[in-house]
């Protein structure tokens, strides 16, 4: 298992377009979170953007996994990067 980084960064233009689709994406990070794919989550930069850690074999697995999400799919991320984390610190905590 690998762990991958990925930020997501919003244009103020989407903000009301999040605001609606937020429910669905929530509920789709949950369930990430809930079988372990997500190990953490949240906004970034007062909502600008968000951080988030996946647990997978692969960075194509990663990318598949969040091309599902709600805002992905909607458009409403403006810029996506990622990046293998290799952690050395607290690992056992992801």
């Amino acid at each position: 298992m690998n762990f991958y980084a990925i930020t997501y960064t919003y244009s103020p233009a989407t903000s009301d377009a999040r605001d609606r689709v937020r429910p669905t994406h929530v509920e789709f990070l949950q369930q990430r979170f809930e079988n372990g794919e997500l190990r953490v989550s949240g906004p970034v930069d007062s909502g600008a953007g968000a951080l988030l850690v996946i647990g997978a074999e692969s960075e194509q697995a990663a990318l598949a996994l969040m091309d599902q999400d709600p805002f992905a799919r909607e458009g409403l991320i403006e810029q996506r990067e990622i990046h293998r984390w290799d952690v050395f610190f607290g690992k056992d905590k992801l």
